[in-house]
C-alpha cells in the first residue's frame, strides 16, 4: 500500500543538487566565449535633469558591440515601463524608463547600456561615458516628502501618488464615547531583500524559428514573458521564459520588467548573439528594491477591559522614486492591521509618497511588518494603561472560533471582501504562552534581577492573507515509462515546492514519490500562471496540482477498467499499480501505470514492445473510433484553481530577551511560534519557513535599514555596513507548535507558510524590549546604540553645570 504523504515530514528532494553545488542559476546559462555581456551606467546623483550624455568615447572600443541610452530606443521600448497594478486611488502613478529620459529620480537608475565581448570590457566602457547634469533638489525620506518644499515629480502636487481612506462603523463617535483613549507615533526604517542571488538575465534569439529565448531569475517567468512580448513586438508564442535556480527572491524578484529584462533580449535580437546581465551586489543595493519606510500615527478608544471601541490609523508610506507595483504594500498594511482582533469602528487613511530613493515593491511580509507593529504596539499600550496582563487584553479583542467566516468590512489587495475563512486565536493563545513560559516569567525575571540582568518578554500576533488569486494551473503527465512530470507555471526560491508538490501528486494519484519530477516556471511546460508572492504556491499551485492529478487519475481508472475488465469502482492504485481492491497483485488483476499510459494512445506503430500492445490490430474496439469524441490520446490531467478569495493564515510569536545594562547589547534568550496554516503538507518545510523567517524578522528588528543621507547617497550600499545577523545572532532553538484549522476554500484544506516567521518580528522585539526597558520601544529597527541613547533620554538624569 503507497504511505499517504500528506502531512508527512519528508526530506526534500532537491536539496542534495543544491549542496552538491549543482543548482543551475541564470549567471551559470551560456557560459561560452560566444556569449556577450552587459553593463548599466547608472546615476550617481538622486535628482538632476540629464543635460548631454556622450558615448563618443565607447564607440571605438575594441569588443564594444553597442551602446544604447534612451534616444536609441524606438517604439514600446521608449515609453515608460508597465504600471503593473493600477489602482482607483493610484491617480499620479509614475514609472521609470527603460532607460532614463530627461531627468534620473534616484541613485542607481538606469542610464545607458553597454554590450561587449565580457563583463570586463562593458565596465570599462561605461566609465568612458560622460553625462553633463543639472543637479535638482533631493527629496529624501517621508518628512521631506510630506512638507512637499519640492517635489520629486513636478506634475505631482505634495508628492502624493495616492490617497486611500477605508473605514468601518462611525470612528468619531466611538472615539468621543471611549472611556479611555491613546494615541501613539510610530516609525518603520526602510530595508531590503538582499538575496544571496542578484538579478540577472540570459536571452538568445533564433532566427530560423523566429523565436526568442529567455532566462531570467524572476518570481514570475509568464509575468516577463508576456512584458517581453509587448514591449519588443513579438507574439506571446514567440518568447519562451525560463527560469532557472533562483538564489533568493523575497519579493524583489516579483517585480518585472527591470530595465535589464528588457534590453537583454532587445541587444540578443538585435546582435544575433546570446547576450547575458548578472548583477553585481552594489547594483543591488542601489537599483533594485526596498520597502519597510513608513511612519504611523494611531488614536485608540477602548473601555476598562481593553476592549477596541475605535482604532483610527493615519499612515505615510515611502515608496521610492517610481511606483511600478501600485498600493499592494500600504493596502496590505492598512487591511492586515487588524491581525485577530474586531475593533467596533476602525478607519485608516494613508498616503503613498514619491521619494528620490530607490522604488518600493514587496518584500517578505509586503506590509503585515508594519501594520502588525502599529496593532501590537497599540495592545501593550491599552495593556500598560489599564495595568493589565498584555495576554488578557488581547484575548478580550479576539475573533471568536464560531464567528467564522468573519469578514472584516474592508476591500484587501486583491479587490476582495477582507473575509477571514478560519481560525482559533484563543486556543493558539494558549499555545503561545505555554510555548514562551508566560506565566513563569515573573518568576524569571526576579531570578536574572537578582543577578543584574534585565530581561524582558513579548508577544505579537498577526493575520496573513494567503494564496491570493488570480488563478494557477497544473500539467500531469504520466509518461510510458511510468514517470509522473509535473508542470506548474508559479517560479521557485528555495521554499521545497519539487517535494510538497510531489507529495501531493503521489497521494492523490496513487504513484511512487520518487516518479514525481515537478518543473516551475517554465512558460514552454506551463504558458499561464501568475507567479510567488504573497504565501501562494501551496494554495494555489497545490489546489491546482491535486485537481490535475484527480483528472489524470480518473483517465487511468477508466482505460484500466477497460483493459482488466473491471468496474473503475473496484479499482485502486498503489505504488504506481492499478489493481482490483483484493485481489493478488500476481493473479493478472494488476496493471502499472507506464502500461496505462501506453494503451492511453492508439498507435499505428510498433516502436518497441511496450507500444506493440497499443497498435490497431491489438487493442481496441473495432466498433467505435479509437479515439472518443469527448477525450485525447494520452495519460495527463490538465487543471486550474482559482480562489472566490484569499484565505487567512495567522499565528503568534513570543521572544524573552536580555538586553546588556551597560551596553544595550539585545541578546535573545527564547524564542516560540504558535501557527496556522491550515493542514499542514510537510511540517518540516514549514517549520524551515519559519525558521527562515525568523531569522529574516531578527534582522529587520535589530540590525537591517537602508540608511540615507539628505542628497539621496545609500551610505552602506555593501554587505560591509548592511548588517546582517549571523548565526551567532540566532536563539539557540526556536520552540514551533502548530495549530490547524482547515481552510473551506481549497479542496487541499490549506493556508500560506512562507512569510509568517517575519511579519511579528519588529512587533515582539519592541514588546520585549520594552517590557526589559520600562519605557516605550517606537521605532523600529533598534540597535544597541539608539537603545543606550534612549536609556540616557528617557530614564537616566542629564548632568547640567551648577549655574554658580
Amino acid at each position: 500500500m503507497t504511505t499517504k504523504l500528506m502531512g508527512q515530514k519528508v526530506q526534500r528532494t532537491e536539496d542534495q543538487r543544491f549542496l552538491r553545488g549543482q543548482g543551475r542559476y541564470a549567471d551559470d546559462v551560456a557560459v561560452s566565449p560566444d556569449t556577450l555581456h552587459c553593463a548599466v551606467l547608472r546615476s550617481p546623483h538622486a535628482h538632476a535633469r540629464i543635460v548631454d550624455i556622450d558615448v563618443s568615447g565607447v564607440l571605438d572600443v575594441d569588443g564594444v558591440h553597442a551602446v544604447w541610452t534612451h534616444d536609441d530606443l524606438e517604439g514600446a521600448m521608449a515609453e515608460p515601463l508597465p504600471l503593473l497594478i493600477p489602482h482607483p486611488a493610484l491617480t499620479e502613478g509614475r514609472t521609470q524608463y527603460a532607460l532614463a529620459k530627461d531627468e534620473v529620480n534616484y541613485v542607481g537608475e538606469a542610464i545607458a547600456f553597454v554590450v561587449a565581448a565580457d563583463r570586463y570590457l562593458a565596465e570599462d566602457a561605461v566609465s568612458r561615458i560622460e553625462v553633463t547634469y543639472d543637479f535638482l533638489p533631493p527629496v529624501v525620506g517621508i518628512d521631506a516628502a510630506r512638507a512637499a518644499t519640492n517635489l520629486v515629480h513636478p506634475d505631482v502636487p505634495g508628492n502624493v501618488a495616492a490617497r486611500m481612506e477605508q473605514s468601518t462603523g462611525d470612528v468619531d463617535a466611538a472615539m468621543r464615547k471611549a472611556p479611555h483613549t491613546l494615541a501613539l507615533d510610530l516609525t518603520v526604517e526602510r530595508s531590503a531583500c538582499t538575496p544571496l542571488e542578484g538579478r540577472g538575465t540570459v536571452a538568445r534569439w533564433d532566427p530560423d524559428t523566429n523565436r526568442l529565448q529567455v532566462w531570467t531569475s524572476t518570481q514570475t517567468s509568464t509575468g516577463v514573458r508576456a512584458v517581453v512580448a509587448a514591449k519588443l513586438g513579438l507574439d506571446l508564442g514567440q518568447v519562451d521564459v525560463v527560469t532557472p535556480d533562483v538564489g533568493g527572491g523575497f519579493g524583489v524578484k516579483i517585480n518585472h520588467p527591470w530595465p535589464e529584462e528588457l534590453l537583454v533580449p532587445l541587444a540578443a535580437m538585435t546582435l544575433g548573439r546570446t547576450v547575458k546581465f548578472t548583477e553585481d551586489r552594489r547594483e543591488h543595493f542601489i537599483s533594485s528594491a526596498h520597502e519597510r519606510g513608513q511612519v504611523q500615527h494611531i488614536e485608540v478608544g477602548f473601555d476598562d477591559d481593553g476592549r477596541l471601541l475605535a482604532l483610527d490609523v493615519q499612515f505615510w508610506h515611502d515608496h521610492g522614486a517610481y511606483i511600478p507595483y501600485g498600493l499592494i504594500v500600504p493596502i496590505i498594511t492598512s487591511t492586515q492591521l487588524l491581525g485577530p482582533y474586531k475593533p467596533r469602528a476602525y478607519r485608516v487613511v494613508f498616503e503613498s509618497l514619491y521619494t528620490n530613493t530607490v522604488m518600493v515593491t514587496p518584500y517578505r511580509g509586503a506590509g503585515r511588518p508594519q501594520g502588525c507593529y502599529a496593532m501590537e504596539r497599540t495592545m501593550d499600550a491599552i495593556a500598560e494603561f489599564l495595568g493589565r496582563d498584555r495576554t488578557e487584553v488581547r484575548a478580550a479583542n479576539f475573533i471568536q472560533p464560531d464567528e467564522f467566516p468573519y469578514d472584516q468590512g474592508l476591500i484587501f489587495q486583491d479587490g476582495r471582501e477582507l473575509e477571514y475563512d478560519s481560525g482559533d486565536y484563543p486556543a493558539m493563545l494558549e499555545k503561545a504562552k505555554a510555548l514562551i513560559g508566560w506565566d513563569e516569567f515573573p518568576a524569571f525575571r526576579d531570578e536574572m534581577a537578582a543577578e543584574g540582568r534585565r530581561v524582558g518578554i513579548g508577544l505579537a500576533c498577526y493575520v496573513e492573507g494567503t494564496g491570493v488569486g488570480p488563478y494557477e494551473g497544473a500539467h500531469v503527465h504520466i509518461e510510458t515509462s511510468g514517470k509522473v512530470k509535473v508542470a506548474t507555471g508559479l517560479t521557485t526560491q528555495g521554499q521545497g515546492h519539487q517535494t510538497v508538490f510531489a507529495q501531493l501528486v503521489a497521494d492523490t494519484l496513487g504513484c511512487r514519490f520518487e516518479d514525481v519530477e515537478v518543473v516551475t516556471g517554465d512558460t514552454r511546460r506551463m504558458p499561464y500562471a501568475v507567479g510567488t508572492f504573497a504565501s501562494r504556491a501551496a494554495v494555489m499551485s497545490g489546489s491546482a496540482i491535486h485537481l490535475a492529478a484527480l483528472r489524470a487519475r480518473e483517465k487511468v481508472l477508466r482505460i484500466a477498467a477497460d483493459a482488466l475488465e473491471a468496474a473503475e469502482d473496484d479499482l485502486e492504485i498503489n505504488d504506481g499499480v492499478v489493481s482490483v481492491k483484493g485481489a493478488p497483485l500476481d493473479g493478472g488483476a494488476a496493471i502499472d501505470l507506464g502500461t496505462v499510459a501506453v494503451l492511453s494512445n492508439p498507435l499505428r506503430y510498433a516502436f518497441d514492445e511496450k507500444s506493440r500492445i497499443a497498435t490497431q490490430f491489438s487493442v481496441g474496439d473495432p466498433g467505435k473510433p479509437p479515439v472518443a469524441d469527448d477525450d485525447e490520446p494520452g495519460l495527463e490531467g490538465k487543471d486550474f484553481y482559482s480562489p472566490e478569495r484569499a484565505t487567512f493564515a495567522s499565528g503568534m510569536h513570543a521572544v524573552i530577551v536580555e538586553t546588556d545594562p551597560d551596553t544595550a547589547e539585545i541578546t535573545i534568550l527564547k524564542y516560540a511560534v504558535v501557527h496556522d496554516c491550515g493542514r499542514l503538507i510537510n511540517p518540516m518545510i514549514v517549520e524551515g519557513q519559519i525558521h527562515g523567517g525568523v531569522a529574516q524578522g531578527i534582522g529587520g528588528a535589530l540590525y537591517e535599514r537602508m540608511a540615507y543621507d539628505e542628497s539621496g547617497q545609500l551610505l552602506n550600499a555593501s554587505f560591509m555596513d548592511f548588517l546582517m545577523p549571523y548565526v551567532t545572532e540566532m536563539p539557540d532553538g526556536i520552540d514551533i507548535d502548530h495549530l490547524e484549522t482547515p481552510s473551506p476554500l481549497n479542496p487541499l484544506g490549506i493556508k500560506g507558510a512562507g512569510e509568517a516567521g517575519v511579519i511579528p518580528s519588529a512587533a515582539v522585539f519592541a514588546s520585549a524590549i520594552s517590557d526589559a526597558e520600562g519605557f516605550p520601544i517606537t521605532a523600529m529597527p533598534i540597535s544597541p546604540s539608539e537603545l543606550f541613547a534612549l536609556r540616557r533620554s528617557l530614564v537616566e538624569p542629564v548632568e547640567t553645570e551648577d549655574p554658580s
